[in-house]
């Protein structure tokens, strides 16, 4: 896995039982998304500057697993699990830094998405192939 992300849990992204509330795990996970998609192969918004292609989440499964109190500092490690013909599924943990415990578990399906026609489209080789070599070794 590698380091997508860190953060800090300030006092307002905490509910009123004092925990980080749900809209902020899936913010940081969102965020670090990006981060992912530029380290496997270089994308960002800019990588089409025609504008006709993105990602789209299309599944989460996320699993809340020790709280996250105000002031813990986290971060989010990622590692891509499969490469499919319109899709890629990642894997996402959040660290709570000063405890080691894993925060949060996400497992993000996401597809290539024609912004124009609004569908899935086919992941061209050259992007395949780089991100097949970031797939979990036992995933392939």
């Amino acid at each position: 896995m590698i380091s997508v992300h860190k953060s800090v849990a300030h006092p307002w992204q905490c509910d009123v039982m004092g925990h980080m509330t749900t809209r902020f795990y899936m913010a940081m996970f969102d965020d670090s998304s990006y981060h992912f998609l530029h380290h496997v192969f270089g994308w960002n918004s800019a990588q089409d500057p025609t504008g006709k292609h993105g990602w789209v989440d299309v599944s989460h499964t996320i699993n809340y697993r020790a709280e996250v109190d105000a002031g813990d500092l986290l971060e989010v490690r990622a590692e891509l699990l499969n490469v499919g013909g319109k899709s890629m599924t990642i894997s996402f943990e959040m660290i709570n830094l000063g405890s080691g415990d894993v925060a949060a578990t996400l497992e993000s399906v996401i597809v290539l998405f024609d912004l124009e026609e609004r569908c899935a489209v086919t992941i061209p080789d050259d992007i395949r192939k780089t991100a097949q070599a970031h797939v979990r070794a036992d995933f392939v």
